[in-house]
């Protein structure tokens, strides 16, 4: 049998590439979630009372033709928010491109489940990868990336926060976003939590378990990893 991480292994260097992935994701999150922009935080009077009327969270898409008018009518708040479209676009890009990372990523994990599961790599079942060595490894460690993703993005980056993020680069993108964009599926994934990392912050109910079943992951794949892992962690105490 060839061996699973050969590059001549299709099924071991799909699941290789997208752990791989995975880990210059979280890289990324991490260096990003130090460059927040700390007018989203709208923190101090100044700021709330400076940008309030230009930074809005996702109530936005309940209101977006008052709130565009009102700017539009608005010659201070229009120079205002050109202002501000020109001094944050560039990190709004790549903000958004490390979201929407996050997104493509466990899409694509759980197309090469389905892809497993249809019999696309030869001889290949999700089975017989989880009783490879490497295999197990890889599939325990992508669907470990994906909650450390998740979780990361609420510790690091507050929900709130990267719902006026999101709708900035939505506003101020409008016309370079394509049609293929996923960017509605995004801010589905990524709208606030409720979770707040603050001292004697809150902790929503059934947290992170209902964060977690936004994008739902293969049950299956789930209960099998969990299953490989406890009869490790057995084992590790025989």
């Amino acid at each position: 049998m060839v061996d699973f991480l050969a590059d001549s292994n299709l099924c071991g260097q799909t699941i290789l590439r997208l752990v791989s992935r995975g880990n210059a994701i979280i890289a990324e999150l991490l260096r990003l979630s130090e460059f927040v922009p700390p007018v989203y935080r709208l923190e101090g009077k100044q700021g709330q009372v400076k940008y309030s009327e230009v930074i809005i969270d996702f109530s936005y898409f309940k209101i977006t033709e008052q709130f565009d008018a009102n700017i539009e009518k608005n010659p201070q708040l229009r120079d205002l928010d050109d202002e501000f479209r020109e001094n944050h676009l560039e990190i709004l890009t790549r903000f958004y491109a490390a979201f929407e990372s996050v997104h493509k990523f466990v899409m694509d994990l759980n197309r090469f489940v389905e892809d497993l599961n249809e019999g696309t790599f030869i001889q290949q079942t999700l089975e017989s990868v989880l009783l490879n060595e490497d295999g197990k490894q890889l599939l325990c460690e992508a669907l470990f990336l994906y909650g450390v993703m998740l979780l990361i993005l609420d510790l690091r980056i507050e929900g709130i926060v990267r719902e006026r993020m999101l709708v900035s680069y939505h506003r101020y993108s409008a016309k370079r976003v394509s049609s293929d964009s996923n960017i509605d599926d995004v801010c589905k994934l990524l709208r606030s939590t409720g979770y707040s990392n603050a001292q004697n912050g809150k902790r929503p109910l059934n947290y992170p378990e209902d964060y977690f079943r936004r994008i739902p992951v293969n049950k299956d794949y789930v209960s099998m990893v969990i299953g490989r892992l406890r009869s490790e962690i057995g084992r590790a105490h025989v």
